[in-house]
């Protein structure tokens, strides 16, 4: 602690930073490591760099988490300090590590100001608008399910609907499926694909309130009933806009990069 007392100043709100200009207009002066500021941007850079916030997300100076972020980088502030003082960073291979770290961090830089700028709110929308254009939208169906061991049984089940019984009583009382019993046998929403094959061939053509089976599956003989049939609604922009972020940024990466290989003198070649 007294070593740490002897090189690191924490800057109160209402206190400058020296000489030190903001890198950012609006920032601020969080601490002082020897003679180097401590900026607020600096420690929400490393909090999205750890993925501990999203990049348009902020980032309280008086919280919990701003200030464990900010004891790790002065933790690696002074781990670099020390480091240069042993003249750590001299040695040819401290050179090509810190060149090929300036070199990522320049790349990134460049895809921030040139992808990420031209993703506009525009190009999101008509991304989106192709891919409802393009989508096929499946059907829902919502089904109850009474599962018995034999088809004797199941054809009681049969006997009992067909004088009234409610469909949910009978399957909390007789259904042996218990991942359903207890909600009355309902299975909830899903499209003909992802239901087993002797569900989804018995289920194909039947309307809403109509009682399927029985008929053998794996676990049993099931007897069905369809409560509602729905077409499956498509995401909207707001849910599907961080797939198509990265997608529009991966195409903007990928094209930069196209063009850069291009203009490369002397061209790219493996050795």
């Amino acid at each position: 602690m007294a070593l740490l007392a002897a090189v690191l100043t924490v800057a109160a709100c209402s206190r400058g930073g020296g000489d030190d200009k903001a890198p950012e207009p609006g920032d601020r002066p969080v601490a002082r490591v020897q003679d180097e500021t401590v900026w607020a941007s600096d420690v929400k850079r490393e909090a999205v760099a750890q993925g501990l916030v999203g990049e348009g997300e902020p980032l309280d100076v008086t919280s919990d988490l701003f200030r464990r972020v900010l004891d790790e980088v002065i933790d690696q502030k002074l781990l670099a300090r020390e480091a240069e003082r042993r003249r750590l960073d001299a040695s040819p291979l401290a050179q090509r590590r810190l060149e090929a770290t300036r070199e990522r961090i320049l790349g990134d830089m460049l895809v921030e100001s040139v992808v990420n700028g031209a993703i506009s709110d525009q190009a999101v929308q008509t991304l989106y608008n192709e891919q409802l254009r393009l989508a096929k939208t499946s059907e829902e169906i919502r089904v109850r399910l009474i599962l018995s061991r034999t088809k004797p049984e199941a054809e009681a089940v049969i006997g009992i609907l067909g004088q009234g019984a409610s469909f949910e009583a009978v399957a909390m009382e007789r259904s042996v499926d218990e991942a359903t019993r207890f909600s009355g046998g309902d299975l909830g929403y899903s499209t003909l694909d992802v239901m087993p094959q002797a569900y989804a061939g018995a289920l194909r053509d039947k309307p809403a309130g109509s009682t399927v089976g029985p008929f053998q599956t794996e676990g049993g003989w099931a007897v069905l009933r369809v409560e509602d049939r729905r077409k499956e609604s498509p995401p909207t922009l707001e849910q599907a806009r961080p797939q198509i972020v990265r997608y529009l940024t991966y195409e903007g990466v990928r094209q930069l990069l196209e063009q850069l290989r291009g203009k490369a003198q002397g061209g790219v070649r493996l050795a």
